[in-house]
Formats: structure tokens, C-alpha cells, sequence
């Protein structure tokens, strides 16, 4: 008992001074955009932009390239997003309402997921020494379908992003980036709490 006791308190030490301030930044700025975007809250977009910077140089020091990449294409949705949103908060007459997901965009969905995973895992395990290049761009892949989703109100986003959220958890936990990786799991709650409100709105609509 006294061992488990002495293993728990080291790694909780190590979950709190193990992480860098950089990381702790990207944490609570990732946190803020997710909940704000749950709670369609424009607002989410800058702290977004704030949280992907910082990731894009964490991931960099820990051989994550895929993800690395990702950042570079979510800093450029997270951009497009903060227009998309600003333009329609100009004019709310001709805001975008909340969507279900099509067959053929779940179709064109998972081709491009299989499609990207293969071709950027292929990539990365022959050119360079990323870590699980193949779970790492799948991730990827499948974040940028639930990006595109979020930033066009589709309401099956927050399910992509539980998804996904699952497997970065363990994926950071192996990497050592505890904060991260609770910062993901904390990410599937709001996913959920989103989903909820969102569906909430959806219905709203069809009255």
C-alpha cells in the first residue's frame, strides 16, 4: 500500500512540475476555445489560434509530425472559422444554422481519412523517426474532418471529436505530456456537453 501511495504521489509531482509552462499554456488556452466553441461562443476562435501556435512547437520536441502539421492547418481553419463566424454575427439574418451530417459527407469523410492515414503514415515511417506515425496521422486526418465540420456548424462534430479524443489521451500519456493528455480528456466532456447543447439548437430551429 505504501508503495502505490509513493508511486501516486510521484506521479502526480511529476504531472505538475514535470510540465513546462509552454504546455500549461497551450492547456489552458485549448480549454477555453473548446468550451467557448460548445458554447457557440465566438470568442473561441482567438484562444484557438493562441493554443495551436503553442502545440505546433511542443509537437515539433516530441517528434509528433503529423500533428505538428495539423496545427498548421488548424491555425489556417481557426482563421477561417473567426471570419466565417464574424461575418454572420454582422448580419444573424444570415447565420448558418446547425446541420445534421449527410451519407455522402460521411462517405467522402472516411475515403479521405483512409486515404490520408495510409498515404502521411507511409510517409512519416519511411522518411523520418515520428512516433506512431500511422495512429498519428490518423488522428490527424480525422481532426481535420471534425475541424471543417465545426468551423460549417455540422452537428456531428462533437462525435468525430469525442472520437478522436479518446486516442490522443492515450497517445499523450505515452509521449509524457500528462497535461495534454488530461487536457484531451477533459476535451471529451466539452465535445459532449456540445454535442448536447448543440442538438439542443438543432431542434430549436426545426420548431
Amino acid at each position: 500500500m505504501l508503495v502505490l501511495a509513493n508511486g501516486l504521489i510521484e506521479s502526480v509531482k511529476q504531472f505538475l512540475f514535470g510540465t513546462s509552462p509552454l504546455e500549461w499554456f497551450g492547456v489552458i488556452t485549448g480549454l477555453l476555445c473548446v468550451w467557448l466553441a460548445a458554447k457557440n461562443n465566438i470568442w473561441n476562435w482567438p484562444f484557438a489560434i493562441a493554443s495551436v501556435l503553442t502545440y505546433l512547437f511542443i509537437f515539433l520536441e516530441r517528434k509528433l509530425y503529423a500533428d505538428m502539421g495539423l496545427q498548421v492547418y488548424l491555425l489556417l481553419m481557426n482563421i477561417y472559422g473567426w471570419y466565417y463566424w464574424s461575418e454572420q454575427r454582422k448580419n444573424p439574418g444570415a447565420q448558418r444554422p446547425i446541420s445534421q451530417i449527410t451519407r455522402q459527407e460521411v462517405m467522402y469523410s472516411v475515403l479521405g481519412v483512409i486515404v490520408f492515414t495510409t498515404g502521411l503514415g507511409f510517409l512519416l515511417h519511411k522518411k523520418t523517426d515520428a512516433s506512431f506515425p500511422f495512429i498519428d496521422s490518423f488522428c490527424t486526418a480525422t481532426s481535420i474532418i471534425a475541424q471543417v465540420f465545426l468551423a460549417r456548424r455540422v452537428l456531428q462534430n462533437w462525435l468525430i471529436w469525442v472520437f478522436v479524443d479518446i486516442i490522443y489521451v492515450i497517445v499523450y500519456f505515452s509521449k509524457e505530456l500528462y497535461a495534454t493528455g488530461l487536457m484531451y480528456a477533459i476535451y471529451m466532456a466539452i465535445a459532449l456537453i456540445g454535442y448536447i447543447d448543440w442538438k439542443k439548437i438543432y431542434r430549436e430551429q426545426a420548431n
